[in-house]
């Protein structure tokens, strides 16, 4: 070894390594062959306070071993070198990366996290190679505008630094699909992330942003976006129009009031909890199928709107310290719920032991009092000069103000009159007779044709769907779970907005034709009936058919064909008594499974 340091020290390129007097240790020569045949370089946890030049130029220079081995036939063959293209130097004491960082442009990973840097070099922008670039938990006061040139950079962390502004030309990383900028001092996002459609998650959490740019919701492929403990008091309604988020992360601001969801149909978590929300409306929830975790806690809220059991899949519901002193007892219905936090709520009707039996214990207790409300209801109370517009029988404000026909949850065998001619003049976009006993849908519901959109008739006694509902042209939303039906009428084709159904828990052999003749469908949920087929061809029309619920039906098999429906982003197949795709197929998420089924096609 001590030979080897002699042979050194008359090298031309020794000019290039650190002198004996500087700080940190030097980088092992073993490591450094290495690299040369694999392409990465790990130098993670070694003490360096700077990176050693012959890093930079590991490329560049002949190695040493050149001038000890001219043989062709020997095993280290340096002239065959690969070009690296991984550098890792992360948890040492750099405070500032070389410029030199240019004579590396073949690096698709560059990891430098965990130091003490408080630049990056604006030669960054000659790795244009570069896919991952990790500078978090750093001292990093600004970004290069040089680093926006990165084009094919998909993954960039700057996650605990000092950043209080950001490049305009953000917006040029097309290609990124993972941002990290939590915890850093950011007040404001530049207007062009606008143009990151290719991002999939992005962490703003942690810093001091009083407002989200509407521009944001350009990004069309954003599954994933917090922005927890921020200054935030409202929510852009541009927002909502997000199609492809999954999870919403909003803890630890300063929202009143939660914005509507209408184009968040793949949203699953929803996390609001440490904001100061009173009311959780009807409007919040009808949009939200697919929600498993809805996480309130540490709000205002005072009630909890029946429609809560519209949300079939949920699966964590936490309303911790709240006002909220009763509960619909409709909740216990929810068929997937696993976790029900309700501590520190003044709730009056449901005594403190049962509250700490557990979920599946209250549930139970909840769907008791259900069958309690049914065998023994209670005797309306008079209509007085105090009473309430919510507490009436017909809720004018509902009507007038949020345009909303309610008259759910009466065991109604049909509805009144006075019910309708309440409307009047008003306009009326939402109807709900959901939780009756109807047996007919109401000849008059198509005096609310022009303008209604959204209609529930879930929870009733309904064995066909008369030609009432075929005029309703206007109809985006339908909702007629739990009933007795077995087809649908042709006429509904007519229904040339529909944009979701719901027919789960009804008696459907097959999925209904008609069905297949409304272009504009985007949702169809049908499981818990007895569909024992489907048509793979029909489906694959459907341009515009994101989610197909088919859970707990007949199936015996899958038409392999289904995979070519490639616009699904969501197909539930559980439950079903077929024998393939099998069960872990499922389980690894719709992509897998058509493509599964497309390797089954016969060729």
């Amino acid at each position: 070894m001590a030979a080897a340091r002699r042979g050194r020290a008359g090298d031309p390129r020794a000019g290039f390594r650190r002198d004996a007097g500087e700080p940190g240790p030097a980088v092992p020569q073993g490591l450094i062959r290495a690299a040369r045949k694999s392409g990465q370089l790990n130098l993670a946890g070694r003490d360096l306070s700077e990176v050693p030049a012959n890093v930079w130029r590991i490329n560049l220079d002949i190695p040493e071993e050149a001038h000890q081995n001219l043989s062709f036939g020997a095993a280290d063959r340096w002239w065959e070198q690969t070009d690296l293209t991984k550098l890792i130097l992360a948890s040492n004491k750099l405070q500032c990366l070389s410029e030199d960082v240019r004579l590396l442009p073949a690096l698709t990973v560059l990891d430098v996290h965990d130091n003490q840097l408080t630049s990056i070099p604006s030669a960054i922008g000659f790795l244009e190679n570069l896919q991952k670039l990790n500078v978090s938990h750093n001292k990093l006061k600004n970004i290069p505008e040089e680093l926006t040139q990165l084009r094919h950079l998909k993954s960039l962390l700057l996650q605990h630094n000092e950043l209080s502004h950001l490049p305009d030309g953000f917006g040029q990383l097309i290609s990124l699909e993972e941002l990290d900028l939590s915890n850093n001092q950011l007040a404001t996002i530049p207007s062009s992330f606008a143009s990151l459609t290719s991002l999939v998650r992005l962490n703003l959490a942690h810093n001091q942003l009083r407002n989200l740019p509407a521009e944001i919701s350009a990004m069309k492929s954003l599954k994933q976006l917090d922005c927890t403990k921020n200054q935030l008091e409202t929510i852009p309604s541009e927002l909502a129009s997000m199609a492809s988020l999954e999870q919403l992360y909003l803890r630890k601001n300063k929202l009143q009031y939660l914005p509507v969801f209408p184009s968040c149909k793949l949203l699953k978590e929803l996390h609001v909890g440490e904001n100061q929300i009173e009311v959780l409306s009807a409007e919040h929830l009808k949009h939200l199928n697919s929600l498993c975790v809805l996480e309130l806690r540490d709000n205002k809220l005072k009630s909890l709107p029946d429609e809560i059991t519209l949300l079939q899949g949920l699966e964590r519901l936490d309303l911790t310290n709240n006002d909220i002193s009763s509960l619909p007892c409709a909740l216990g219905n929810l068929p997937q719920l696993k976790l029900l936090a309700l501590e520190g709520n003044p709730l009056r009707t449901i005594r403190r032991d049962m509250l700490q039996k557990g979920t599946q214990e209250l549930l139970k207790y909840l769907r008791s009092k259900i069958q309690d409300d049914i065998t023994s209801p209670n005797e309306a109370s008079p209509v007085t000069a105090m009473t309430l517009p919510s507490e009436s029988r017909i809720n004018i404000h509902a009507i007038t103000t949020l345009k909303v026909l309610d008259y759910s949850e009466k065991q109604a065998a049909v509805i009144p009159d006075e019910i309708f001619n309440a409307v009047g003049s008003n306009s009326v976009t939402t109807v709900n007779f959901s939780k009756n006993q109807l047996n007919e849908i109401p000849k008059r519901i198509v005096e609310l044709k022009e303008s209604v959109c959204d209609v529930n008739l879930g929870f009733n006694k309904l064995s066909s769907i008369s030609l009432e509902i075929c005029v309703l042209h206007t109809l985006t939303h339908l909702d007629i779970r739990n009933n007795f039906l077995t087809s649908l009428p042709e006429e509904m084709e007519a229904l040339i907005r529909l944009q979701i159904i719901n027919l789960c828990f009804n008696r459907f052999k097959i999925l209904p034709n008609v069905l297949y003749r409304i272009p504009t469908l985007e949702t169809i949920l049908l499981s818990n009936n007895q569909v024992g087929s489907i048509d793979p061809l029909q489906i694959r029309k459907m341009d515009k058919l994101g989610t197909l619920d088919l859970k707990n039906n007949d199936l015996l098999q899958v038409p392999p064909e289904l995979g070519n429906c490639v616009n699904l982003r969501t197909l539930l197949l559980e439950g079903n008594p077929f024998r393939t795709p099998r069960a872990a197929i499922l389980a690894k998420g719709t992509a897998a499974v058509l493509e599964y089924l497309r390797s089954r096609i016969p060729t």
